[in-house]
């Protein structure tokens, strides 16, 4: 090749793919075509079988314009040293890691705050002032991640003041945070952790389309939502599709009032997304190699305006938000696939997802997992269809499950979810054993969140969110005896600390009730 060519062929490969969006962008409005589709996104044509979020090529190789903002956005408000100092061993228990192992009997060993040691017997002699916990006839397992929570920014006790769930101004409100609702005196928060739960993802509610950001939050008590952001976690966003979003603006007599008027919406959000990503894109090259004009000055070219809401679909459309969307009906995940598909990103999870069983085999061939309940359906027409059996099923066919809450009072009781889908799905002629169940609960929630190289098994490494249950934690009568986040002891049942919420103070301030009185020969009371 001449150096003639060297010279001119990149500056031509730059400008085709500068061009390319516009380009694309008609003949997929024309033909519907997936793959030109994604190629109209800058980006790679989905791919089957593909499990984790990715990024699609970027329009120009120059720094990420959004990166400053971005960081802006996350730096932390306060620091302060939250893994534990003393070692913990917990001897003697069953030990349930998630990870395929069950030991009978073995041992956990916490230290610095990350799992240090896992596995069967009494394990190693514990270093000088580990602090030894016997576990006979106790079960120890991950802490619980549960997926979908409003605890937070729908607190309780329930009023119209503390109700910051919805922003119900406009059906596509990408740029807000449920970070900036949350209130980190929920009582239900406390709640959660006294049921095994450690970490949870709290979303906006579902009355929008594109509800904004969520937040993972890490049940350490602390002053604020930013302090209390699980370490490392990805951006998420809250979607939604069906009843929510139409019904919520077709009582305003606005726009979206279908389904069909929903899928326009969201095309035409991502398209000014798409377009606002390339004018910041177009500028940071400006930028990074500005043009001679024709006096010799530097064209110092303006930065578009900024929008929060664009900004975080560009993010998503870039593989650098996971996005999680509210979908019941098998026809409605399979309408969001499409958007998707068209603007070229990834659905992490469909929350909800009570007809997931109808298309399990397209849902695993595009690496979307579900998050939902056990049991709950039929209290709304997209909520009909929905069947105890749908996590076994999902399971059955390769894909990821996990047990979501959606309610501070179910929020206390997941174990007792995955035991009854557990059930459902023997009953069905189902496969599965505990192990399985035990992933509903941790490993695949965090996959669902991005975290699952934190948390979510018992192995050595990763963080000490452990659960030390007083029996099979699938039992009815089984309870979270202790509680332990980054290897610290947030919950002693035996021992109550001070509450985190103010409305807790009159419950741990009641006496004792007084014993029953004595029965009578006969058997009944006096």
């Amino acid at each position: 090749m001449s150096n003639r060519l060297r010279t001119v062929l990149p500056a031509l490969h730059a400008v085709f793919r500068a061009l390319l969006p516009a380009l694309a962008a008609p003949i997929v409005l024309v033909l519907g075509l997936p793959g030109l589709a994604a190629l109209a996104a800058g980006c790679d044509p989905p791919r089957a079988g593909s499990t984790h979020a990715r990024a699609p090529a970027a329009l120009t190789t120059e720094p990420d314009p959004f990166a400053a903002t971005e960081s802006r956005a996350r730096m932390p408000i306060e620091a302060e040293e939250t893994r534990q100092a003393t070692a913990v061993l917990v001897q003697h228990a069953t030990v349930m890691t998630a990870a395929g192992q069950r030991y009978e009997p073995g041992y956990v060993l916490m230290s610095g705050g990350e799992i240090a040691g896992v596995g069967e017997g009494d394990g190693p002699a514990p270093p000088p002032g580990t602090l030894v916990v016997d576990g006979h006839g106790k079960f120890v397992t991950p802490g619980i991640v549960d997926p979908h929570s409003h605890m937070g920014v729908s607190p309780v006790p329930q009023t119209l003041g503390h109700d910051d769930l919805n922003e119900l101004t406009d059906p596509i409100t990408a740029g807000i945070r449920a970070e900036h609702s949350f209130w980190p005196e929920d009582a239900a928060l406390e709640r959660a952790v006294a049921g095994g739960v450690t970490t949870i993802g709290v979303l906006p509610g579902s009355g929008n389309l594109i509800g904004g950001r969520g937040v993972v939050i890490h049940l350490l008590p602390r002053l604020g939502a930013r302090a209390m952001r699980f370490p490392g976690s990805p951006e998420i966003l809250k979607m939604a599709c069906g009843e929510n979003p139409k019904r919520v603006y077709g009582e305003k007599s606005r726009a979206p009032s279908t389904r069909m008027g929903s899928v326009r919406a969201l095309r035409e959000a991502f398209t000014k997304a798409r377009k606002y990503s390339h004018d910041w894109e177009s500028w940071a090259a400006r930028k990074q190699h500005p043009v001679k004009t024709a006096n010799g000055s530097t064209d110092e070219a303006k930065p578009p305006d900024r929008d929060l809401a664009l900004e975080t679909l560009a993010l998503v459309m870039r593989g650098d938000i996971l996005v999680e969307w509210h979908c019941y009906q098998a026809d409605d995940m399979l309408a969001a696939l499409e958007v998707a598909g068209e603007f070229g990103f990834k659905v992490r999870a469909f929350h909800h997802a009570l007809e997931a069983y109808k298309i399990r085999d397209v849902l695993v061939a595009h690496g979307v997992a579900i998050a939902t309940w056990d049991d709950w359906w039929g209290f709304k027409m997209e909520a009909y269809d929905g069947i105890p059996e749908n996590l076994a099923l999902m399971t059955e066919a390769g894909g990821r499950a996990a047990v979501h809450s959606d309610s501070a009072v179910a929020g206390q009781i997941l174990n007792q979810a995955a035991g009854k889908a557990l059930a459902a799905g023997r009953a069905a002629g189902v496969k599965l054993d505990e192990n399985d169940a035990l992933r509903w609960l941790t490993a695949n929630p965090a996959w669902v969140l991005g975290i699952d190289d934190q948390v979510g098994t018992l192995q050595a490494g990763k963080r000490a969110d452990v659960v030390v249950w007083s029996e099979d934690p699938f039992s009815t009568y089984a309870r979270a005896e202790q509680v332990y986040i980054d290897g610290r002891l947030i919950f002693d049942r035996g021992h109550f600390g001070a509450p985190w919420s103010d409305f807790e103070l009159g419950v741990r301030a009641m006496p004792p009730l007084p014993p029953p009185p004595p029965l009578s020969p006969a058997g009944a009371t006096p």
